[in-house]
């Protein structure tokens, strides 16, 4: 049976340079394509695939947040992140959400398919250029692992990226099916975790943190 394989990238050239590959395989068939996080949510849904190559950087849903919900919802779906990202946080916190694999985007095109075939065989795959986070039993040691973005909430980290892609509170609250009251509300508390009295100095945290594209 061929793998099932979604690929979420919000680049087309992307998508099109992965979809030649991929479907080149004669054990792997590409049976959809999603243009960020929430598109591929409801593609997963819909489509039910073995493997998801997702971007980390995608508008509106980031390919973490992504990742978590899937795992959540639907945890036979194996998740390989695509990065520009190789530092421990990412990596930890793309592994923490439920991804199987992590690759650089530069030296994606070589690994991806033994990325695929790693992970149908129940193993998880870290690229070239990609250090398996530094985990120690040692539990006053905890906290150098943990991301700030640990403090908020998944629905707070979802507010977080739609108030620094400059979308209006009436907006995100239709995209979250909250009320604008609701979004006020949860941006002023993530805001307060964070530390972060301003909009710019928001935006400057969701660039250093890969939540959303540059």
């Amino acid at each position: 049976m061929r793998v099932k394989i979604l690929i979420a990238d919000d680049h087309s050239v992307v998508r099109d340079g992965l979809g030649m590959i991929l479907g080149s395989q004669n054990d792997m068939n590409v049976v959809g394509e999603a243009m960020d996080g929430r598109d591929a949510l409801a593609k997963s849904e819909a489509l039910r695939p073995d493997v998801i190559i997702m971007d980390i950087a995608m508008p509106e849903l980031n390919g973490i947040e992504a990742t978590r919900q899937i795992s959540e919802s639907l945890p036979a779906v194996k998740v390989i992140i695509l990065s520009m990202h190789h530092t421990q946080e990412h990596i930890f916190r793309a592994l923490q959400a439920g991804a199987w694999g992590y690759l650089l985007k530069e030296s994606a095109g070589s690994e991806v398919v033994k990325a695929v075939r790693a992970v149908m065989k129940g193993q998880h795959y870290l690229g070239k250029g990609v250090d398996a986070p530094r985990i120690t039993d040692r539990p006053e040691h905890d906290d150098d692992r943990k991301s700030p973005l640990d403090r908020l909430s998944q629905r707070e980290r979802e507010v977080l990226q739609l108030v620094v892609e400059g979308k209006a509170s009436t907006e995100i609250a239709v995209i979250l099916s909250l009320s604008p009251k609701s979004v006020e509300t949860y941006r002023s508390r993530l805001m307060l975790k964070l530390g972060v009295t301003n909009i710019p100095s928001l935006v400057k945290f969701s660039l250093l943190h890969g939540i959303t594209p540059l």
